[in-house]
């Protein structure tokens, strides 16, 4: 099946399920959802070369990963199975590994993924989000404006992530904000 194929097939599939999903509340933090692209660019070896099913598998792995977050809250088992798809070296991946741990409560960890993200793409949207929203939490608002003054250097101040963080930086510190 072509590439193109696949994604229309998963874009459709997404639609149903949105079309099917309950009305849900506003949340800031608008997940990457995603999986990263293929390596593009880099010449590789044909030892390195992956066959299209595991970059279909990969794929699916992804997915189901970012449902355990976002529609289960099982952000322990996301974990698992993010880390299970071998290619943590991802910034997407790493992202959610960090936004998870975030989420269960283990700043320290996030942080550690959040900054391999970055390792991984200074350019990534989502984790400079995420990331900044981490520093909401810890207090750090000086760091969580540098993180939205990146956001607004990569997609200007009409992205969701722009708006998302903003909005928490808006808030008064320690209103026990969740994202």
């Amino acid at each position: 099946m072509s590439k193109l194929a696949i994604r229309l097939l998963t874009l459709a599939m997404l639609s149903l399920t949105l079309v099917a999903a309950p009305v849900v509340t506003v949340v800031y933090a608008a997940p990457d959802n995603d999986p990263p692209p293929p390596d593009k660019g880099k010449k590789k070896k044909s030892s390195e070369m992956r066959p299209a099913t595991q970059e279909t598998a990969f794929a699916t792995g992804y997915r189901a990963a970012y449902a355990t977050i976002y529609d289960r809250h099982d952000y322990a088992s996301a974990i698992e199975q993010l880390k299970a798809l071998g290619r943590d070296d991802s910034a997407a991946v790493a992202n959610l590994i960090g936004y998870s741990y975030r989420q269960l409560g283990d700043y320290k960890v996030s942080q550690v993924w959040y900054e391999r993200a970055l390792k991984a793409d200074p350019n990534h949207v989502k984790t400079w989000q995420y990331y900044g929203l981490w520093q909401v939490e810890q207090g750090n608002r000086d760091q969580a404006q540098y993180h939205l003054n990146k956001i607004a250097a990569l997609t200007g101040t009409s992205s969701e992530e722009y708006r998302s963080l903003a909005a928490a930086l808006e808030k008064p510190p320690g209103t026990g904000l969740v994202y």
